[in-house]
Protein backbone atom coordinates (compact mmCIF):
# COMPACT_ATOMS: atom_id res chain seq x y z
CA UNK A 1 0.00 0.00 0.00
CA UNK A 2 1.66 3.61 -0.89
CA UNK A 3 2.37 5.57 1.60
CA UNK A 4 -0.04 9.04 1.54
CA UNK A 5 2.40 11.55 2.26
CA UNK A 6 -0.53 14.45 2.89
CA UNK A 7 -1.80 14.05 6.41
CA UNK A 8 -5.37 15.26 5.75
CA UNK A 9 -5.70 12.90 2.97
CA UNK A 10 -3.50 10.10 4.88
CA UNK A 11 -6.81 10.28 7.65
CA UNK A 12 -9.80 9.76 5.12
CA UNK A 13 -10.56 5.99 4.64
CA UNK A 14 -8.60 4.11 1.94
CA UNK A 15 -12.00 3.89 -0.68
CA UNK A 16 -12.26 7.99 0.19
CA UNK A 17 -8.88 8.81 -0.84
CA UNK A 18 -9.21 5.97 -3.76
CA UNK A 19 -11.70 7.72 -5.18
CA UNK A 20 -10.19 11.39 -4.90
CA UNK A 21 -6.84 10.03 -6.79
CA UNK A 22 -7.72 10.82 -10.29
CA UNK A 23 -8.62 14.04 -9.39
CA UNK A 24 -5.46 14.95 -7.44
CA UNK A 25 -2.60 15.88 -9.77
CA UNK A 26 0.94 15.94 -8.59
CA UNK A 27 2.29 19.52 -9.48
CA UNK A 28 6.04 20.96 -8.43
CA UNK A 29 6.01 24.28 -6.62
CA UNK A 30 8.91 26.66 -6.33
CA UNK A 31 10.09 29.05 -3.90
CA UNK A 32 8.30 32.18 -4.63
CA UNK A 33 5.06 31.07 -6.39
CA UNK A 34 2.08 32.81 -5.69
CA UNK A 35 -1.25 30.68 -5.75
CA UNK A 36 -3.74 32.86 -4.70
CA UNK A 37 -3.95 37.11 -4.64
CA UNK A 38 -6.50 38.23 -2.68
CA UNK A 39 -10.11 39.04 -3.93
CA UNK A 40 -8.96 36.96 -7.09
CA UNK A 41 -10.96 33.21 -7.77
CA UNK A 42 -8.78 30.36 -6.92
CA UNK A 43 -8.89 27.75 -9.27
CA UNK A 44 -7.25 25.29 -7.50
CA UNK A 45 -7.14 23.88 -4.22
CA UNK A 46 -3.44 22.12 -3.49
CA UNK A 47 -2.45 19.61 -0.32
CA UNK A 48 1.14 20.09 0.06
CA UNK A 49 3.35 17.02 0.22
CA UNK A 50 6.99 18.14 0.95
CA UNK A 51 6.44 21.77 0.30
CA UNK A 52 5.23 25.13 2.57
CA UNK A 53 2.97 27.56 1.90
CA UNK A 54 2.48 31.16 4.02
CA UNK A 55 -0.56 32.82 4.24
CA UNK A 56 -0.04 36.62 4.11
CA UNK A 57 -2.14 39.75 4.62
CA UNK A 58 -2.18 43.20 3.07
CA UNK A 59 -2.56 46.17 4.68
CA UNK A 60 -2.43 49.27 2.52
CA UNK A 61 1.43 50.90 3.23
CA UNK A 62 2.64 48.26 4.76
CA UNK A 63 4.40 44.99 4.09
CA UNK A 64 2.78 41.77 3.68
CA UNK A 65 2.29 39.89 6.84
CA UNK A 66 1.86 36.28 7.42
CA UNK A 67 -0.84 35.34 10.01
CA UNK A 68 -0.74 31.24 8.98
CA UNK A 69 1.05 28.55 7.81
CA UNK A 70 0.12 25.35 5.37
CA UNK A 71 2.12 22.52 5.06
CA UNK A 72 1.65 18.40 4.78
CA UNK A 73 -0.22 18.47 7.36
CA UNK A 74 -3.53 20.42 5.39
CA UNK A 75 -5.05 22.03 2.48
CA UNK A 76 -4.44 25.48 0.72
CA UNK A 77 -7.79 26.78 -0.58
CA UNK A 78 -10.08 26.22 2.52
CA UNK A 79 -12.48 28.80 1.81
CA UNK A 80 -14.10 27.36 -1.27
CA UNK A 81 -14.89 24.10 1.69
CA UNK A 82 -17.00 27.52 2.55
CA UNK A 83 -18.67 28.36 -0.67
CA UNK A 84 -15.96 31.47 -0.83
CA UNK A 85 -14.65 31.83 -4.36
CA UNK A 86 -12.17 34.40 -4.19
CA UNK A 87 -9.07 34.12 -1.90
CA UNK A 88 -9.24 36.49 0.97
CA UNK A 89 -5.16 36.89 1.52
CA UNK A 90 -2.28 35.92 -0.83
CA UNK A 91 -0.79 32.10 -0.72
CA UNK A 92 3.01 32.14 -1.05
CA UNK A 93 5.06 29.35 -1.60
CA UNK A 94 7.79 29.52 1.31
CA UNK A 95 9.14 26.15 0.31
CA UNK A 96 9.62 24.50 -2.85
CA UNK A 97 9.02 20.57 -3.56
CA UNK A 98 5.77 18.63 -4.22
CA UNK A 99 2.31 19.26 -3.72
CA UNK A 100 -1.21 17.51 -5.13
CA UNK A 101 -3.72 19.96 -6.87
CA UNK A 102 -7.65 19.30 -7.72
CA UNK A 103 -9.58 21.78 -9.64
CA UNK A 104 -11.88 23.98 -7.03
CA UNK A 105 -15.26 22.73 -9.29
CA UNK A 106 -13.95 18.75 -8.50
CA UNK A 107 -13.19 19.51 -5.07
CA UNK A 108 -17.17 20.80 -4.76
CA UNK A 109 -18.43 18.21 -6.29
CA UNK A 110 -16.33 15.86 -4.28
CA UNK A 111 -16.97 17.79 -0.78
CA UNK A 112 -20.61 17.29 -1.44
CA UNK A 113 -20.55 13.49 -1.74
CA UNK A 114 -18.17 12.58 0.90
CA UNK A 115 -18.85 12.99 4.48
CA UNK A 116 -15.25 11.82 5.41
CA UNK A 117 -13.96 14.46 3.65
CA UNK A 118 -16.03 17.15 4.75
CA UNK A 119 -15.34 15.97 8.22
CA UNK A 120 -11.77 15.82 7.85
CA UNK A 121 -11.86 19.60 5.84
CA UNK A 122 -13.47 21.09 8.84
CA UNK A 123 -11.25 19.92 11.51
CA UNK A 124 -8.72 21.49 9.15
CA UNK A 125 -10.46 24.61 9.18
CA UNK A 126 -10.80 24.16 12.98
CA UNK A 127 -7.11 23.92 13.24
CA UNK A 128 -5.85 26.70 10.31
CA UNK A 129 -8.36 28.76 12.45
CA UNK A 130 -6.76 28.05 16.02
CA UNK A 131 -3.20 28.77 14.05
CA UNK A 132 -3.78 32.10 12.79
CA UNK A 133 -5.09 33.69 16.08
CA UNK A 134 -2.53 32.31 18.09
CA UNK A 135 -0.27 33.76 15.34
CA UNK A 136 -2.20 37.24 16.04
CA UNK A 137 -1.54 37.28 19.89
CA UNK A 138 1.85 36.53 18.97
CA UNK A 139 2.82 38.76 16.60
CA UNK A 140 1.35 41.27 19.10
CA UNK A 141 3.05 40.05 22.49
CA UNK A 142 6.05 38.24 21.98
CA UNK A 143 9.37 39.49 21.32
CA UNK A 144 10.84 38.77 18.38
CA UNK A 145 14.06 36.26 18.71
CA UNK A 146 11.18 34.25 20.53
CA UNK A 147 8.97 34.29 17.33
CA UNK A 148 11.63 33.61 14.92
CA UNK A 149 12.76 30.50 16.98
CA UNK A 150 8.68 29.59 16.71
CA UNK A 151 8.15 30.07 12.71
CA UNK A 152 11.60 28.01 12.07
CA UNK A 153 10.21 25.18 14.04
CA UNK A 154 7.05 25.48 12.48
CA UNK A 155 8.69 25.45 9.32
CA UNK A 156 10.91 22.50 10.09
CA UNK A 157 7.61 20.55 11.22
CA UNK A 158 6.37 21.08 7.57
CA UNK A 159 9.08 20.84 5.86
CA UNK A 160 10.30 17.66 7.48
CA UNK A 161 13.50 19.08 7.38
CA UNK A 162 16.35 21.26 9.54
CA UNK A 163 17.75 23.04 6.30
CA UNK A 164 15.30 24.83 4.40
CA UNK A 165 16.31 28.05 1.77
CA UNK A 166 15.17 31.40 3.69
CA UNK A 167 16.75 35.33 3.42
CA UNK A 168 16.45 37.76 6.01
CA UNK A 169 14.43 40.11 4.00
CA UNK A 170 12.08 37.07 3.41
CA UNK A 171 11.73 36.52 7.59
CA UNK A 172 11.38 39.73 8.04
CA UNK A 173 8.33 39.95 5.86
CA UNK A 174 7.02 36.82 7.25
CA UNK A 175 7.41 38.20 10.77
CA UNK A 176 6.25 41.62 9.88
CA UNK A 177 9.61 43.36 11.44
CA UNK A 178 12.54 45.47 9.88
CA UNK A 179 15.16 43.33 8.55
CA UNK A 180 17.65 44.76 11.13
CA UNK A 181 15.55 42.61 13.67
CA UNK A 182 15.94 39.30 12.43
CA UNK A 183 19.61 40.18 11.81
CA UNK A 184 19.94 40.71 15.47
CA UNK A 185 17.43 37.95 16.24
CA UNK A 186 18.88 35.41 13.99
CA UNK A 187 22.40 36.39 15.07
CA UNK A 188 21.63 36.02 18.95
CA UNK A 189 20.14 32.12 17.65
CA UNK A 190 23.12 31.79 15.90
CA UNK A 191 25.47 32.59 18.59
CA UNK A 192 23.63 30.18 20.78
CA UNK A 193 24.69 27.40 18.55
CA UNK A 194 20.57 26.86 17.99
CA UNK A 195 21.12 27.28 14.50
CA UNK A 196 23.77 27.90 11.41
CA UNK A 197 22.55 30.95 8.80
CA UNK A 198 24.39 31.94 5.45
CA UNK A 199 23.98 32.49 1.99
CA UNK A 200 20.10 32.29 2.05
CA UNK A 201 20.02 29.47 4.05
CA UNK A 202 18.74 28.40 7.35
CA UNK A 203 19.68 25.08 9.33
CA UNK A 204 18.86 23.85 12.82
CA UNK A 205 21.84 22.40 15.41
CA UNK A 206 20.01 22.08 17.92
CA UNK A 207 16.12 21.07 18.23
CA UNK A 208 15.73 21.18 21.77
CA UNK A 209 17.66 23.97 21.79
CA UNK A 210 15.00 26.13 19.65
CA UNK A 211 12.02 24.86 21.18
CA UNK A 212 13.21 26.01 24.67
CA UNK A 213 14.01 29.75 23.33
CA UNK A 214 10.92 29.37 21.56
CA UNK A 215 7.88 31.51 22.62
CA UNK A 216 4.41 29.39 24.22
CA UNK A 217 2.93 29.53 21.57
CA UNK A 218 4.47 26.83 19.71
CA UNK A 219 3.92 24.08 22.12
CA UNK A 220 0.21 24.83 21.59
CA UNK A 221 -1.50 22.36 19.02
CA UNK A 222 -1.88 25.70 16.70
CA UNK A 223 1.81 25.82 16.33
CA UNK A 224 2.55 22.82 15.65
CA UNK A 225 1.94 20.52 12.43
CA UNK A 226 -1.12 18.12 12.66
Amino acid sequence: MDRIRNGLLAALPRACYEELLPALVPVERVFGDILYEPGKPMRHVYFPVNCLVSLLTLVEGHLALEVGMVGREGMVGVALALGIKESPMRALVQGGGPALRMGAARFGRELGRSAPLRRGIDRYIHALMAQISQTAGCNRFHHVEARLARWLLMTRDRMGTPRFRMTQDFLATMLGVRRVGVTESAGALQRRKLIEYHRGGIHILDERGLEAAACSCYGLPAGAAL
